[in-house]
This record gives C-alpha cells, structure tokens and sequence, in this order.
C-alpha cells in the first residue's frame, strides 16, 4: 500500500503494512531532521500531505432492506460534517479542527489526526434516498439507508382531464 493510498486509520494509529516498512524505514531516515538538539520526527503525514483530505475509515454492512454504513467521527462539530448521498453511492466529508493549547515544540506525542477527511462508498444496492437517516451516537456517524424495492408494484389511477 503506497503512502498516498494509506487509509485514515492507518494515517491515525501509524500502522505499516510489513511489505511497506523497508521502504519507509528508508524515508523516514531520510526525512528526519534536527531541530534543538533532538530528532525531530513531528515532520509526519499531517505535514506530507496536508493538501490532501485523508480517508475516512467505515463500516458498510447490509441486511435484507437495507445497508448500514458506519464510521468514527468523534471530536467533529454537526456544522463541519456534510453527508451526500444518491441512489448509488454515499460521500462523507467533514473537518476535525483543533484546539491549540500548546506549542508544537511542547509535544511528547503527536498522533491524533486533525483536520479535513473524506470518503466515497458505491453502494451494492440502490437505495431510497428520501428515506435515508444519518444518526451520531458518542461519536459514531451511523447511516441507514433503505434498499429500493425493484419488485414493489404500484396501482397508479387514472385521472380523466
């Protein structure tokens, strides 16, 4: 898996695949620098690709009517999420802003994520967009979205004009 294809939980906890870490090992020497007499390994992937969104990680699951998508958004304001969906496929958006209480220099640690995140799911299914329901519970951005019967058949009357 390339850095550029690394998903938002792999960005998030640091994880490596084991058939890219010598290649990392080699750019991570290289990258870093020293700055007051320490290493100075905060030059991370936030800074690498900061023009770039990172890949919101989900859950997307079905049942018989319907398909579930499920993703962690803790710490994200309503006001900076924005969930689009059409019959095929559902895009999430949004931002995690942070509170600057301290210097980068005061850092031990740095590996939460901030700021922008996005992801595109194509859906198995067409779905009834005027049904669907978007539900945030402790954090969990829950998507319910109802399958479209194909087989539903209406009686429509006919109007005399």
């Amino acid at each position: 898996m390339s850095k550029d294809k690394r998903s938002f939980f792999d960005k998030l906890t640091g994880a490596v695949r084991m058939d890219d870490e010598d290649e990392r090992e080699e750019t991570s020497v290289t990258k870093r620098s020293t700055k007051n007499g320490h290493n100075d390994e905060s030059s991370s992937w936030i800074d690498e690709e900061s023009d770039k969104d990172a890949e919101l990680t989900v859950d997307v699951y079905q049942t018989s009517d319907m398909i579930v998508v499920k993703s962690m958004i803790a710490g994200v304001r309503p006001e900076d999420l924005d969930v689009s969906i059409t019959r095929d496929s559902v895009t999430i958006r949004g931002k995690r802003e942070e509170e600057r209480v301290s210097d980068n220099d005061d850092y031990l640690m740095r590996e939460l994520y901030w700021g922008a995140f996005s992801r595109t799911v194509s859906l198995p299914e067409e779905i009834d967009v005027d049904e669907a329901e978007a539900i945030e519970k402790h954090g969990l951005l829950i998507l319910k979205l109802p399958k479209l019967d194909k087989r539903r058949l209406s009686k429509l009357k006919v109007k005399t004009v």
